[in-house]
């Protein structure tokens, strides 16, 4: 997002009370792309990018599309009926304009876009009516700087490594038009886009990163093709890329066939009847770049402007998804091997000398990016580490080791490696010593964190690694395990959220759920007492009934802790997470299932739990957005925010429903290669 796009939604977003206003939202419209490439398609009709962190390249920054009939442009309104087409990721957007009917098919393959539109009703072949085409791109990220090069029936615009290209399957013109001028972003009221023809400079339509273009549209239902590539390559490669692009998919169908073979090629065809289990793969599949890592969700504030950003690889956030996938896939067959191995890869060479991962990376390459919580990178002592995400990856490797591959390549050094920096951060009382949170918004010493330090020790000292080693996890595991007592909190019957320079900090906090998987991990490894079974009863129903809301709204579900004040604008409570409450469904069921294996009454209850926390977040539940969608967060109007979607809750929501699937099907229960992870 370039400044004068921030500054035109922030004079437009004023006032509102659900708005940051700055953002670049993706909580309306639908996504296309599953690769190198993530193209945003909102109610409109507009595409735009969020690809950097998949592929290095910025592309189209704003766009805008219409019909021009008579003489007059009829740009796109904004609400269009979309999507997606079947189970691939092509998404179909219908425009009404005047009379005419307008439906619009938009597919991303690799670093290609291909937008068909085509008019269904109301605008026959004779009529005077042409697509008008308006394409804002930012390469290398740059507004300013940037060329035009006209290349007959295709256009380029590029700065310098980055050069963006657009033709049409039908005759083209185009013409450039610069973004606001200062006089313009300095005004109070936002500019138009596009904006008015001309500037009456000589140089203007060459020097610009606005592409308008008017495109024929033929045929007895009037149609054309138009694409985008984004390209660090050749030109002349680019060039022959886009014009061949365009041939080949002049018609709909071919568009529509194209995004079929794509959907066989990518994504999983799961032979399951948990049902929403293409949604949750295909918006996963969406964040996937082709290392395998995953952007935690498309980035809606690239300025940092309320948030630290969204589009980049957590570990934390990555490994869960990877564990719950592996969770899932076990019991179901996904076909997601591929997907397994490239993680354990990512996290083989993306891991730091001293055996931990850091805060945050580009999915593309893996290279270090911007964060908040790079302590151990950092030269000196720093509590800014968050320890859990290392964690995370170390207990996700051992399980891969445990049930793929006892010799994938790297593994075993990798988990040696993470055990000393795991170590490294214990304290002599045998909790992880003061460090950043899962939600990474304060330091201490955490419950979270020590959950998936006794998870980790349990998954290595469990995994097929030298005895040395696993003799080392399980004497860890059993110390972390003893250790939890330190944050029992009796007159609430909770594990604190965490304890900060001596004091307890006992408020209800979402990510101790965490306890329940760590529990059942080390009840694999030396069984879990009945004392500390009755504390995990206590901790998690106080915990499910402390944090959940129905407000008076359309929607329901667990906030993120107790006192939770972020984003909340003018709301008075905290807001409803999907991240939350798919955690809690999953923790209930998991509780339930060790509860069964140690023969305790309260295993149905938390079964109940889980399965009515699961429909939330399910294919119909309140907290879905179009397009099988989960946001981060949502108002207590139902009105989602934040990054949308976010991966995290999509994979916990198909792990927790094959769960359920598994309980429900003797034939999975009784395959022990689909059986429970931790049994």
């Amino acid at each position: 997002m370039e400044l004068h796009g921030a500054l035109n939604d922030f004079k437009r977003s004023q006032g509102d009370p659900q708005r940051f206003p700055g953002e670049r939202r993706s909580t309306t419209g639908l996504f296309s792309g599953l690769g190198e490439r993530l193209v945003h398609v909102a109610p409109g009709g507009s595409i735009r990018d969020y690809s950097y962190p998949l592929s290095g390249l910025a592309g189209i920054e704003r766009s805008r599309l219409g019909l021009e009939k008579d003489g007059d442009v009829h740009w796109f309104d904004a609400d269009g009926d979309q999507r997606y087409v079947d189970d691939t990721a092509v998404v179909e957007t219908t425009h009404a304009v005047g009379d005419s009917i307008c439906v619009q098919y938009d597919l991303t393959i690799g670093r290609l876009h291909l937008t068909h539109v085509r008019i269904e009703d109301g605008g026959g072949a004779d009529d005077d009516i042409s697509l008008h085409a308006c394409v804002g791109f930012a390469p290398d990220g740059r507004a300013g700087r940037v060329g035009q090069l006209w290349h007959g029936n295709a256009v380029e615009v590029h700065h310098d490594t980055e050069h963006d290209f657009l033709a049409a399957s039908t005759e083209l013109s185009v013409t450039g038009q610069v973004p606001e001028r200062f006089t313009e972003l300095l005004a109070a009221e936002p500019v138009d886009f596009p904006r008015s023809p001309t500037d009456d400079r000589y140089e203007e339509a060459r020097l610009s990163p606005v592409a308008m273009s008017e495109i024929e549209l033929t045929g007895s239902s009037p149609s054309t093709t138009v694409a985008t590539l984004l390209s660090d390559g050749d030109r002349t490669d680019g060039l022959e890329c886009v014009r061949t692009a365009v041939a080949n998919h002049a018609d709909g169908e071919a568009v529509l066939e194209a995004g079929r073979e794509q959907a066989r090629d990518r994504l999983p065809d799961p032979d399951s009847d948990v049902e929403g289990s293409l949604a949750d793969l295909r918006t996963l599949a969406l964040l996937r770049a082709p290392t395998g890592a995953r952007m935690a969700g498309p980035e809606f504030d690239p300025f940092y402007r309320y948030s630290g950003g969204y589009g980049y690889t957590w570990f934390r956030d990555d490994a869960e998804i990877a564990g719950f996938l592996l969770e899932a896939d076990r019991r179901l067959a996904l076909g997601l091997e591929e997907w397994h191995a490239k993680s354990v890869r990512f996290y083989v060479e993306t891991q730091r000398s001293d055996g931990t991962w850091p805060h945050r990376v580009w999915p593309h390459n893996g290279a270090l990016a911007p964060g908040w919580a790079h302590g151990r990178v950092e030269d000196g002592d720093s509590e800014e580490y968050q320890a859990d995400q290392t964690a995370s990856v170390a207990a996700f490797l051992a399980t891969y080791l445990r049930h793929v591959d006892a010799d994938a390549e790297g593994v075993q050094e990798a988990l040696a490696a993470a055990i000393d920096g795991l170590d490294d951060t214990l304290a002599a009382d045998g909790l992880p010593g003061r460090v950043q949170n899962a939600w990474e918004n304060m330091t201490g010493r955490f419950a979270h964190t020590a959950a998936t330090f006794l998870e980790a020790y349990a998954a290595i000292a469990r995994a097929p690694v030298d005895e040395s080693l696993a003799a080392r996890a399980r004497e860890r595991a059993a110390t972390v395990y003893e250790a939890l007592d330190e944050l029992w909190v009796p007159e609430r019957g909770i594990y604190a959220m965490r304890s900060d320079n001596g004091d307890v900090d006992d408020r209800l906090d979402g990510s101790t759920l965490a306890l329940v998987g760590a529990h059942r991990a080390y009840d694999a490894l030396e069984g879990v007492d009945d004392d500390r079974l009755d504390r995990l009863v206590s901790h998690v129903g106080t915990t499910l009934d402390g944090l959940y809301r129905n407000p008076d709204g359309p929607v329901e579900g667990l906030a993120r802790f107790e006192g939770d004040p972020w984003r909340v604008r003018e709301q008075d409570a905290p807001k409803i997470w999907t991240v939350t409450t798919a955690w809690g469904a999953h923790a209930a069921v998991e509780l339930g299932d060790l509860l069964t294996a140690n023969g305790r009454e309260e295993a149905d209850m938390f079964d109940e739990r889980g399965r009515t926390l699961l429909a939330l977040v399910g294919p119909s539940g309140v907290l879905r957005r179009p397009g099988g969608y989960l946001p981060e967060q949502v108002f207590d109007d139902g009105t989602p925010d934040s990054a949308t979607p976010l991966g995290w809750p999509h994979a916990i929501r198909l792990a927790t429903a094959s769960s359920l699937e598994e309980s429900a099907s003797p034939a999975l229960a009784d395959d022990e290669d689909r059986a429970p992870l931790q049994d």
